[in-house]
């Protein structure tokens, strides 16, 4: 057959598609929708890895590390800025405090200027949030005038919230962490990547994988909406002299036209999500439109295969389908659904990971091909084997009532077409289970204790120097909601100054705090104000024993560090008094075990006061509504540079959480997507069972038992499809667990969730058909011109 050939019968095709009047006209409109949709999400997974990027320059371009700079000193290209972040209702919120030096300072990107000391420039989301009802506690945190917003270069998301704000005398806070004088933004060291965690490229492989398989599959159903219809109308063909190859080719035109013009379709839905993406935030995730550019590569890509699985869909829809010129030989009972090779594809996939299982994380990375082509088969044995499943269980239905004879036959007739409906999200149901699994079977891998007791203390305020720790720890305690403040203060007493030219040599930390503080670090034998003890029993790898014997003897001068090892500060010594007691170290609030010496306040000499660190615990009421950003305000009116901090018993490693973040932010997209290609499909099946409907109304079947009977046809396929998935994704889950060496177990909760999900799209979309359905369920249905 020439090339020639097939294009002239493809071409023939594409043009009954849209001059078969208004029938062929609604048959591509449907078409081309359910491709749209799926070709829309396509071209936005093709635009995820250019979003990120885009993310991670612009966040790596405002940067104001110090780390690794050379000490810059004071000119008029010297700009000095201070890190003010802060959180506000579970969102983080970016601050700088910033003072230029001169008239050449860099400037931050997205400013044109910076803000005069006690004005800011904000975010666009910062200023809706300060000018709405939600945002007053804030409001109180940031006591500047907004002269001015953040252009889009300086943030990483539409919905970000950040500002810069005018301050001044900020090089006397100069600390090399928080406070610095920079002469450019960006990371001066960019540091090349750490080796990537096999556990957490497989994770990524499998995400996209789970994610994009549901989109194809819908894409592969979209292209088959009317195929009924279009085989009736195809016999016609046969009449004129055509044969079934040249009228399986004509059959694949219409459906090639359909989605062409899905694919202009995607284009429209993709470019209306795209800028829909500036307004929408998603687990914490937005992004400004300009970021979702597809990879042009990937877009083509897209652009050439869903035409071409239009063709091959159709063509191998219509193999076990005789058009012949009297009709079409459908209605006739098919031969059964063969099994063997429908259980060939789960086996094959089960075959490519098979050679991975027990590898870990300790083998090296996991074969990307093999893990890709193992799942994809697991997943395209859902679509193989649920019609077979179908078929088979309502082959065995016995009778009922009305409504459930109705359904049970329509099902008999065309379990095919049932089957396809609920293909995508059992599909969509079996990956997420997989992977729900895999992520609670190694989520301990990457969670670890924070050794903070929650019970004792919710939240801790650090200060900067030279703030006053008995002020700020009234203030603290005097807060809404706040129970108990707990202040301690510490710095480091060496041998030597710390300007020395030889180093400050040994040295051990001191902990100064009154009584009552000093007792959560320490078993105290007495204790009253101006006593002095030294510690025993310390965390080894925080101080040692004999450092602190060796220091802290009676009447040796010690040196204070008093400039965070930048700049020249001055140097503070204090000497050792006589009648020092001894104590014995205890875990701490915070998890540490102190060592070194304790002080308490009047033990301490006052021109020391100025270099002292303070720390404030805080016990908390969390049963008063906002009672952490009350005690953020607080931190804040004492110092826009504290930094107030909520306790928590366990954190989890940031890449882990991200990519769980993006599953669920992809779930949400695929779940919408599937609700919506459910019900464009429902309503191409009510449409073609139009007439039908308006019989069975004509004849006095009453309304109620065709919604249930539409309910049953929903009901029993989405029940076979969710029991399907869930052998599916269980597998798939216990051998990925065994392949990332984590504990074999089911996630029962996860299972019995994602199932719950995938019932409830469906069920929902049916819910959504019923007016439509209503509608149809007129006897003038039957009038025909």
């Amino acid at each position: 057959m020439s090339i020639r050939q097939w294009s002239r019968d493809l071409g023939m095709g594409a043009k009954f598609a849209f001059t078969g009047g208004r029938e062929g006209w609604v048959r591509v409109l449907l078409t081309a929708v359910g491709v749209g949709l799926g070709v829309a999400l396509l071209l936005l997974t093709t635009a995820i890895p250019n979003a990120l990027a885009v993310r991670h320059d612009r966040d790596q371009a405002r940067l104001d590390y110090t780390y690794g700079r050379k000490h810059v000193v004071k000119s008029d290209d010297t700009l000095v800025i201070s890190d003010a972040n802060t959180t506000y209702h579970g969102k983080d919120v970016r601050g700088r405090l910033v003072e230029p030096e001169g008239p050449r300072a860099p400037l931050a990107p997205g400013l044109s200027a910076y803000p005069a000391p006690g004005e800011m420039v904000v975010s666009p989301a910062l200023k809706s949030l300060l000018d709405s009802g939600d945002g007053t506690l804030l409001r109180e945190r940031l006591p500047y005038r907004v002269v001015g917003t953040i252009g889009e270069p300086g943030l990483i998301g539409s919905h970000e919230l950040a500002y810069y704000a005018g301050a001044k005398n900020l090089a006397s806070r100069i600390n090399g962490w928080q406070t610095a004088r920079i002469t450019e933004f960006g990371n001066p060291q960019p540091s090349s990547s750490d080796r990537a965690d096999p556990v957490l490229i497989l994770l990524v492989l499998v995400v996209f994988v789970v994610l994009l398989m549901p989109v194809a599959v819908f894409i592969a159903a979209a292209v088959r909406f009317g195929g009924e219809r279009r085989d009736r109308r195809l016999a016609a063909l046969r009449l004129v002299g055509s044969d079934s190859r040249m009228t399986r080719r004509i059959a694949a035109g219409e459906a090639l036209g359909g989605s062409l013009v899905g694919l202009v379709f995607g284009l429209v839905f993709f470019l209306l999500g795209r800028e829909l993406a500036g307004s929408v935030e998603i687990m914490d995730i937005s992004v400004f439109p300009s970021y979702l550019n597809p990879t042009p590569a990937l877009a083509a890509l897209v652009a050439v295969a869903v035409p071409a699985a239009a063709v091959l869909v159709t063509l191998f829809a219509l193999r076990g389908v005789v058009i012949e010129p009297l009709g079409v030989v459908r209605t006739a009972k098919q031969a059964r659904r063969r099994l063997w090779w429908r259980l060939l594809l789960p086996l094959a996939g089960l075959a490519m990971l098979s050679p991975m299982i027990g590898q870990g994380r300790d083998n090296g990375n996991f074969n990307e091909y093999l893990v890709i082509g193992g799942v994809l088969l697991l997943l395209i044995g859902v679509t193989a084997l649920l019609p077979w499943i179908v078929e088979a269980v309502v082959n065995r239905l016995g009778p009922g009532g009305v409504a459930w004879q109705l359904a049970v036959r329509r099902l008999q007739l065309s379990s095919g077409t049932a089957a396809r409906m609920v293909n995508g999200v059992a599909v969509a149901v079996a990956g997420a289970i997989a992977l729900q699994m895999v992520f609670a079977g190694v989520e301990s891998d990457y969670t670890k204790e924070t050794g903070k007791d929650v019970s004792q203390a919710q939240m801790q305020v650090n200060l900067v120097r030279g703030t006053s720790m008995a002020a700020a720890q009234a203030k603290l305690a005097a807060t809404k909601g706040v129970r108990k403040a707990t202040a301690l203060a510490g710095s480091d007493a060496a041998v030597r100054s710390w300007h020395s030219k030889k180093g400050p040599g040994t040295s051990v930390p001191l902990t100064i705090g009154d009584c009552t503080a000093l007792r959560t670090v320490a078993d105290l034998p007495s204790c009253k104000d101006g006593d002095v003890f030294t510690l025993k029993g310390a965390d080894q790898s925080y101080v040692s024993d004999a450092d602190v014997a060796k220091l802290a003897k009676p009447g040796r001068a010690l040196h204070l560090s008093t400039d965070y090892g930048v700049g020249e500060g001055p140097n503070v010594e204090w000497t050792v008094p006589h009648g020092l007691k001894q104590a014995r170290a205890i875990t701490a609030p915070d998890g540490i075990v102190f060592g070194g010496i304790l002080l308490t306040p009047s033990a301490l000499p006052h021109s020391a006061a100025p270099f002292i660190s303070s720390t404030v615990y805080l016990s908390l009421d969390t049963s008063v509504p906002d009672v952490y950003e009350y005690a953020r305000n607080t931190a804040a009116a004492i110092d826009p540079l504290s930094d107030a901090t909520v306790w928590a018993a366990t954190e989890q490693a940031r890449k882990f959480t991200s990519i769980r973040t993006g599953l669920l932010a992809g779930a949400t997209c695929v779940l919408a997507l599937i609700g919506a290609s459910l019900l464009v499909s429902q309503l191409e099946q009510l449409r073609d069972r139009r007439k039908l409907l308006s019989a069975l109304v004509a004849f006095g079947t009453r309304r109620r038992t065709l919604g249930l009977s539409v309910l049953w046809q929903t009901a029993i396929p989405i029940a076979l499809g969710l029991l399907l998935a869930a052998a599916v994704g269980l597998t798939l889950g216990l051998v990925l667990l065994k392949m990332v060496g984590a504990t074999v177990s089911v996630d029962w909760p996860s299972v019995l969730t994602m199932s719950g999900i995938g019932a409830a799209v469906v069920f929902t979309v049916t819910a959504l058909s019923l007016p439509p359905l209503f509608r149809l369920m007129r006897p003038d249905g039957l009038r025909t011109e």
